[in-house]
């Protein structure tokens, strides 16, 4: 048998009705309470009579005050609280005036002085209506903050998937203007046949990438496909002295990243560790989970950090703050990135980042 999800909706989805929702369930809660005061005080079940009238009068005296409210809503607030408080007030008196007549009508042999009537109306009335009107007041301001709210959250969204397109849309010129200057070179150098099959796979590299939307995230094993096609078009230029080797633990094969985000520390390592050594490096790509987290880690055997070298500028120039800023852009603080080296030599990058199966809404930073 199938079962049927109900989705609660927000109370205030939907403002007009829940301007009626209160307003009737507030009047009806104030008749209920004023009849049992009078039954609990001994009165004459015909007094309900007087209450009920006054009820409705204050109801309908409430849905004029509403209308009026709106509109000082928008005015400057000392217009907005001094006429606020002259409407509560005739509003009151006119109501007053209601329950006194109808008492007086009600009850002709009962001689009570009209104005010690209209006063105890008037305190009584003059107190429910000042009390609805805070409460409208109040529910405005909320619902007011609340807008706020949602529209700063969707501008601050709106800005981080803006900076996570830019950020991303880094890499491609630059590891472009790498590649097409290579090919050129093979050209230059009538090697045609290998221009060709970089070319080949240039385009099957970026109609992969360009699927993808820039700021969208990608499972870890397409990441991995992503950067195995890259590296095809890098063996052409290095052959043996590229080594790339993949670790991935099947149980994070499905989590999720940005997508490009380890082929800019790939695209380094060949620089910094394959270029300069004749006899190549090895690269290394690994990942597994680590608790909640999933770690991954790019490493090479070339030279690491020497004579205060460093690595903060990539070979495609956006730098390791480029990946830094998505990694924070992405998961805000449920994140990591390391970077390590020892004297012996190596270099290697630890990224830590929340082991999730489906796209995560963006962080604003």
């Amino acid at each position: 048998m199938p079962v049927i999800h109900i989705q609660p909706k927000p109370f205030f989805e939907d403002k007009s009705r829940a301007f009626w929702n209160l307003q009737t369930l507030g009047w009806l809660g104030a008749f209920i309470l004023r009849a049992l005061s009078s039954i609990a005080n001994g009165q004459p079940a015909v007094f309900l009579v007087p209450v009920f009238i006054s009820t409705v009068s204050g109801y309908s005296l409430t849905l004029l005050m509403g209308v009026g409210y709106r509109y000082l809503l928008s005015q400057r607030p000392l217009i907005t609280w001094t006429t606020s408080i002259l409407v509560t007030f005739v509003a009151a008196m006119a109501s007053a005036f209601i329950d006194a007549w109808v008492f007086t009508t009600l009850n002709p042999m009962i001689e009570a002085p009209g104005v010690k009537l209209f006063l105890g109306a008037f305190y009584l009335t003059f107190t429910l209506l000042a009390a609805w009107s805070a409460l409208y007041y109040a529910i405005n301001f909320f619902l007011t903050v609340e807008e706020q709210q949602d529209q700063l959250q969707r501008l601050e969204l709106q800005a981080s998937s803006a900076q996570l397109a830019m950020l991303r849309y880094q890499l491609n010129p630059h590891f472009l203007f790498n590649t097409l200057n290579s090919i050129s070179t093979l050209v230059l150098l009538k090697q045609t046949e290998r221009a060709n099959a970089m070319l080949s796979r240039l385009s099957a590299f970026l109609r992969y990438t360009l699927i993808n939307e820039p700021t969208a995230q990608v499972s870890l094993e397409q990441e991995v496909e992503t950067l195995k096609l890259y590296l095809d078009i890098e063996k052409m230029r290095f052959e043996d002295r590229l080594r790339p080797a993949f670790i991935i633990d099947p149980a994070v094969a499905k989590a999720r990243l940005p997508s490009l985000l380890l082929q800019p520390l790939v695209e380094n390592s060949i620089k910094y560790a394959v270029t300069p050594l004749e006899e190549g490096a090895d690269i290394t790509i690994s990942a597994h989970p680590v608790g909640e987290n999933v770690r991954i880690i790019v490493s090479d055997t070339g030279p690491g950090l020497q004579d205060g070298q460093v690595r903060e500028h990539l070979s495609t120039g956006v730098g390791l703050a480029n990946i830094r800023d998505r990694l924070a852009q992405a998961y805000g603080e449920r994140q990591s990135m390391d970077v390590r080296s020892t004297p012996e030599g190596g270099f290697s990058v630890i990224i830590e980042m929340p082991f999730v199966l489906e796209e995560q809404p963006k962080v604003a930073a």
